[in-house]
């Protein structure tokens, strides 16, 4: 675990294959900035590693859409089906 409880920086290839999904099953396009990054809670009530991902849409509020698992262990359609839940 690194600093401030967050996982040592994952894979680049990851974060951009995650991008890629996420702009696939939203349909949003290059002017939608994303961060894409991995966070691991020390507290026990924590559901450990989770995807934290912020959809910077132009011209809605920020959203933020959260998936229990490491960035390197999700799959299209977790991403996907994050994307439906409210």
């Amino acid at each position: 675990m690194g600093l401030f409880g967050r996982a040592p920086k994952s894979d680049a290839t990851a974060r951009r294959r995650v991008e890629a999904w996420l702009r696939d099953a939203g349909g949003y396009g290059p002017d939608t900035a994303m961060t894409v990054s991995e966070i691991v809670c020390a507290d026990p009530a924590c559901p450990g590693t989770e995807t934290v991902i912020l959809i910077f849409a132009p011209g809605e509020t920020t959203r933020a859409v959260k998936i229990l698992g490491a960035l390197d262990t999700l799959s299209a359609a977790e991403v996907a089906a994050a994307l439906r839940t409210p």
